[in-house]
């Protein structure tokens, strides 16, 4: 398919439903920390989730309301490539011009810029090539380094969705974070 350099040794791939096995395998050593404040880990159990959960994306994708992609990072320095952590729109609504960006890593690839690298490149496709209004980023207050990367990304804190969301037990506080096409395309354009 394609892979996309997001330097460090780290691609971005299209995560598809014949990776459920990598996917699995993954989700396996990420999820301690993913569990700690998505839901994802535990919905990827068993070879049948993982493929359930890619084909919905897949699914997602051929209707324009979503997509997932996979980061992965050659630690060998000869091209061998291991799934380490992802990006996706968990929601692309064109009709409204708003999408959902949310991302997911495994501990050996933390601290490397690689979702922040990774969601610049979706935050860019989503505004230049699909023409999208806003882009967001929900992230449990809890998730610091989730917060840090919606800030490394130059958005704006529009508000806490109060204890919205249950997870393992504990009601999460949801931050909205948002970045508008106008204010991407300016940061760009005074990043260079």
């Amino acid at each position: 398919m394609f892979a996309i350099p997001l330097g460090d040794g780290a691609e971005l791939r299209p995560l598809e439903p014949w990776r459920a096995e990598e996917f699995l395998a993954h989700m396996d050593r990420a999820r301690d920390l993913v569990d700690e404040h998505i839901k994802l880990a535990a919905a990827v159990t068993d070879p049948v989730s993982a493929r359930a959960l890619l084909t919905s994306y897949a699914e997602k994708q051929a209707a324009d309301s979503g997509r997932i992609y996979g980061i992965w990072l050659d630690s060998t320095l000869v091209g061998d490539f291991t799934l380490v952590g992802g990006v996706l729109f968990r929601l692309f609504d064109t009709a409204t011009g708003t999408c959902e960006v949310g991302c997911w890593l495994e501990p050996a690839a933390t601290g490397r810029g690689l979702v922040t690298r990774a969601a610049r490149m979706l935050i860019d496709w989503a505004v230049e090539e699909r023409g999208m209004h806003r882009v967001e980023w929900r992230v449990s207050s809890a998730n610091t380094a989730s917060v840090n990367v919606a800030r490394r990304l130059g958005m704006t804190r529009d508000g806490v969705l109060r204890e919205n969301y249950p997870h393992r037990g504990v009601r999460q506080h949801t931050e909205i974070w948002s970045v508008l096409a106008s204010e991407w395309r300016e940061r760009a354009g005074t990043a260079g």
